[in-house]
């Protein structure tokens, strides 16, 4: 009977469930963990709002082609699609794993890279309201995007990574 609980505590920490334990002691509990309870949502309910939200994302970034040559109005609904199918991961994981998985060692470069990039390109967009520093931001973000999407991917980066150099390498 120890065997089939201890087998069944490791099925539910690799699905990211937490395990109880009985013998320790209550700690103080963080923002997240408050709001990770506070957040509770059937399966049903998760998946509409990932649905939602996913769908919603992909619509602002494609619509935002249709206003591709005004920078402004594009960086924005980009920018505002991309937010949104970003955090629509979010509903599946919950917000504290969602968190915890993005500011993993493996890709806090990427994230932070990625969000940064997202406010520069609302930034510029909505304050400096400069199109070409708009676009490059938008370019900039896009790039971040796919570097921040393959870092979900084993061995992605360093694959692209070692393609890149050789396609652009000038030695002969």
């Amino acid at each position: 009977m120890e065997k089939m609980n201890q087998a069944l505590e490791k099925m539910k920490m690799l699905v990211g469930m937490d395990v109880e334990d009985e013998e320790v002691a209550p700690q103080q509990e963080s923002f997240m963990d408050d709001l990770n309870r506070n957040c509770t949502l059937s399966t049903k309910q998760r998946l509409y709002g990932f649905a939602i939200c996913l769908t919603t994302g992909i619509a602002c970034t494609l619509l935002s082609m249709l206003v591709f040559f005004n920078p402004i109005k594009f960086g924005i609904t980009f920018s505002f699609g991309n937010l949104l199918a970003l955090g629509s991961t979010a509903f599946l994981i919950g917000p504290k794993r969602q968190a915890t998985m993005m500011l993993d060692p493996v890709r806090i470069y990427a994230t932070a890279i990625y969000i940064a990039s997202i406010i520069i390109a609302l930034f510029c967009a909505l304050y400096v309201r400069n199109k070409l520093l708009t676009l490059l931001s938008i370019i900039l973000e896009f790039g971040a995007l796919i570097w921040y999407s393959l870092s979900y991917v084993p061995f992605a980066r360093s694959m692209v990574s070692k393609v890149m150099l050789a396609c652009f390498d000038t030695e002969f």
